[in-house]
């Protein structure tokens, strides 16, 4: 049976082309979306261009008939805005001048006259308003990517008898059929489906003390070759960071794209920092140029206002964790670190001064090829799909990428832990020879003590 479903704004917003994502059911607009796209227009942020976007496709429908009556979709179904059902009855204490309320009032009415409808919104707050007044409702994932358990990981256990362990640390190499993957839904061990550049945590099956490390090359596992590289003097504490630092390390032609996905605490903005400051600093090869850092919720419009300033003068309060981590690494003496904050200070700025580093907003990416630069986009969990795409597509000789963040905290208020791009550039990319990834646990928390008992406990 054909169904009708109804958008609301949030949707658009986050995706215009959602209205061709039904097939052949019914697209329904109610008149008050449209309103409300039109007070987003003239906004200069991501929801501005889409609102803009969605009005280009409208009036392109409009222009092949009536859109109160219906237009043909490419799927076989029919968009159409809706104006009536103004006196359908909804619970007393909803405001029917509420844009929420008024979609939902929407829906009641189709339904009453027989359709089967179902409310497509990503305000949770109105699918549970709907589901009270037995609407059928979901949330739209524009770009599927799996629940948070079923996620990519790009790091998995295996085992393997003590000999042939013993000869992957003689040989330098191990075949995937001499290993094997423990099944704990069933209690049995099988044989390992493995991604290209999946880091391996190897266990003897016979000897529980007697581990390896390695990554699976497309063929076959190799061990690590930077696990134990210190940049900056900075050591790695646990098994994620050792594979976090063998994807930094490696050369950007090799892996231009690293994708570190983690609790905080866990060090991945720190690792990066430390990792291309001692590239620059340290190796002195000239491999790359600078340091780029970039967050996707810093904003250049009305957020911030035309104040006096550069660009990352408005932008330095957004990058203070940056800062944090940068006190960290050009003083590696803990216990003289902070005595002398000018000194610290100023050696914090020299690096942007010299311009080692630089920061930007992550809506000044676009249009632009990067070119040998260190590119660090931190909090990348808050990027869209759509960004993150424009930003992976950004990149270009000699440039290397990382997209490092946390799922579990996002800010953006149409993005969750499926549909954020973040993981979904981690879904995408696995298994591609370009792209190195690992997530961290949050039993690697090493920011302090608490940071770790916090990560455990709330």
């Amino acid at each position: 049976m054909k169904r009708t479903y109804v958008l609301d704004t949030n949707v658009i917003l986050y995706s215009p082309g959602a209205i061709f994502s039904f097939g052949e059911n019914d697209v329904v607009i109610p008149e008050v979306v449209l309103e409300e796209l039109d007070s987003f227009k003239k906004d200069k942020n991501d929801l501005g261009a889409n609102a803009r976007y969605a009005s280009r496709l409208l009036d392109k429908l409009r222009k092949e008939g009536k859109l109160n009556k219906g237009v043909e979709l490419p799927g076989g179904g029919k968009l159409r805005v809706e104006m009536n059902h103004q006196d359908t009855i909804i619970p007393i204490p909803w405001d029917k001048a509420k844009p929420d309320n008024r979609i939902i009032q929407v829906c009641k009415g189709l339904k009453e006259q027989g359709e089967d409808v179902c409310l497509i919104t990503k305000d949770i707050f109105e699918r549970i308003k709907a589901d009270t007044v037995d609407i059928d409702v979901e949330d739209f994932y524009e770009k599927v990517v799996p629940e948070n358990d079923s996620q990519y990981t790009g790091r998995i256990e295996l085992y393997a008898s003590s000999d042939k362990i013993d000869e992957f640390y003689h040989n330098k190499v191990i075949d995937i059929k001499d290993l094997v993957y423990y099944c704990s839904s069933n209690d049995e061990y099988k044989i390992p489906n493995l991604y290209s550049n999946e880091f391996i945590i190897l266990h003897s099956l016979d000897n529980p003390r007697k581990t390896a490390l390695g990554r699976f090359d497309g063929k076959k596992v190799i061990p690590l070759y930077y696990k134990d590289m210190c940049p900056l003097g900075l050591t790695p504490r646990n098994v994620g960071q050792k594979f976090m630092l063998e994807s930094l390390y490696t050369n950007a032609t090799t892996a231009p794209l690293v994708i570190v996905k983690g609790p905080a605490g866990t060090a991945k903005t720190l690792f990066s920092l430390a990792v291309g400051l001692n590239k620059i600093l340290e190796e002195g090869t000239n491999q790359y140029r600078r340091v780029l850092v970039c967050r996707p919720n810093v904003t250049m419009d009305e957020d911030i206002g035309f104040l006096p300033g550069t660009e990352e003068e408005k932008i330095s309060p957004f990058m203070r964790p940056v800062f944090d981590n940068l006190e960290i690494l050009v003083d590696s003496d803990e216990k003289e670190r902070y005595k002398n904050e000018k000194e610290l200070t100023d050696k914090i700025r020299e690096l942007f001064d010299r311009r080692i580093i630089t920061t930007e907003a992550v809506a000044y990416l676009r249009g632009r090829s990067i070119v040998k630069n260190w590119v660090i986009i931190d909090e990348a969990q808050n990027l869209t799909p759509k960004q993150v795409k424009a930003i992976i597509t950004r990149v270009g000789e000699g440039t290397k990428l990382m997209l490092i963040g946390d799922p579990d905290q996002i800010d953006h208020p149409f993005l969750d832990s499926r549909s954020n791009g973040l993981c979904y550039a981690s879904e995408k990319m696995k298994g591609s020879d370009l792209c190195y990834q690992v997530t961290l646990k949050y039993d690697e928390c090493e920011r302090s003590p608490l940071a770790y008992e916090a990560s455990k406990r709330l």
